[in-house]
């Protein structure tokens, strides 16, 4: 079964699920008179309108790329997953303002044993329903599944704080309903800013993956002649949407012929084991048979290396008869590019007089 027919599915049964619960919940809320109950069900019902918000951004995503938007639309998900977030935060400030108006004006809940059965079959349903959802949503990449099923295990805690709740009123004649309906609020307000904060990440960009990132510069330096891989970039248009450029460091005699060869085998290769596209590979060369050159690009990798801040440097390329010297260095956040260049060059135009000096700045944007 393809992703979007996991997330359609998993998402209708997750309404399904809800407005059944809703519709229960909502007869216990008003034959007992408890409001925790009440809101346990319009939080159910938020619930469903997730679920629903969900399918229509996957369905949105899914449509083909066109000339407007050549990327497709797979970043509309991340939107979907922005609003289930502010779903779950304003289900959460609802349940505080009307805990805190019982906790201010109470009312006596009056429940039976029918009642307690229903609450504590939903405690049930919603940890099934939540587990069931989230483990769905990380199968398919999808934030919004995870957002609804994270929401749906708060839910759960919710609906089995209204069941003790119950349960201690019984005994001991005392209702604590609205303290904790407004315990739990506080978690659910807390949940959906981390969802929201987590969503705006990805439509901010994020760095890539680790793992992914050093699995492709692998697969690329596995080729015969490959020096180094370098300036991985992906870019990002939706969930298992990757698009790459990289540059390969090869000989100074490589011929285009072997380069055109290599770039195929690369694209083919890489989308084969990750699923990335690679759209772009750049070229960086290094000298060949020059022993000269090979120390002076060890004497300045030390030279910058030596700061902090200048991580590593690649595409070194050096014309002993021209004088000239050309190379990147991947500088950290701690120093403004233009400042880091700027010394760096200073530094070897000092220990190499007469040479042209060219850095470029590169910033550390993967493993």
């Amino acid at each position: 079964m393809n992703r979007d027919k996991i997330i359609v599915r998993t998402s209708i049964t997750g309404i399904i699920t809800n407005v059944f619960l809703a519709a229960f919940k909502a007869v216990v809320g008003l034959i007992s008179n408890s409001i925790a109950v009440i809101l346990d069900a319009v939080n159910n019902l938020s619930d469903a309108l997730s679920s629903i918000i969900t399918i229509v951004g996957t369905k949105l995503a899914g449509k083909s790329p066109d000339r407007k938007h050549p990327f497709g639309y797979g970043r509309i998900e991340y939107l979907s997953a922005m609003i289930v977030a502010g779903i779950v935060l304003y289900a959460g400030i609802t349940s505080a303002v009307e805990s805190v108006k019982k906790i201010i004006s109470p009312v006596e809940p009056e429940y039976g044993m029918v009642s307690l059965i229903i609450i504590a079959v939903a405690v049930v349903v919603k940890i099934i329903l939540g587990k069931f959802v989230k483990s769905q949503g990380q199968k398919v990449s999808s934030g919004a599944l995870i957002a609804s099923g994270s929401d749906a295990m708060f839910d759960a805690i919710l609906s089995a704080s209204v069941l003790v709740c119950a349960i201690i009123f019984l005994l001991t004649g005392l209702s604590l309903e609205a303290w904790i309906g407004a315990a739990i609020s506080v978690f659910i307000i807390k949940s959906g800013i981390e969802m929201m904060i987590e969503t705006l990440n990805e439509i901010l960009g994020m760095r890539a993956d680790k793992e992914m990132t050093l699995k492709i510069k692998q697969l690329v330096k596995e080729e015969e002649g490959v020096r180094g891989a370098y300036d991985l970039v992906i870019y990002n248009y939706g969930p298992e949407r990757n698009f790459a450029s990289i540059h390969v460091e090869l000989p100074d005699n490589t011929t285009v012929e072997q380069m055109d060869r290599l770039t195929r085998r690369l694209e083919a290769k890489v989308y084969r084991e990750t699923g990335v596209i690679l759209t772009a590979v750049g070229v960086y060369s290094f000298n060949t048979g020059s022993d000269e050159a090979a120390k002076i690009r060890d004497d300045v990798r030390s030279r910058v290396t030596a700061h902090e801040w200048a991580i590593s440097i690649h595409g070194f390329y050096v014309d002993i008869e021209e004088k000239m010297m050309r190379f990147d260095a991947v500088l950290s956040f701690d120093i403004k590019p233009s400042e880091g260049i700027r010394i760096i060059c200073d530094e070897i135009r000092e220990a190499y007089p007469g040479y042209m000096v060219i850095a470029a700045p590169d910033v550390d944007i993967s493993d």
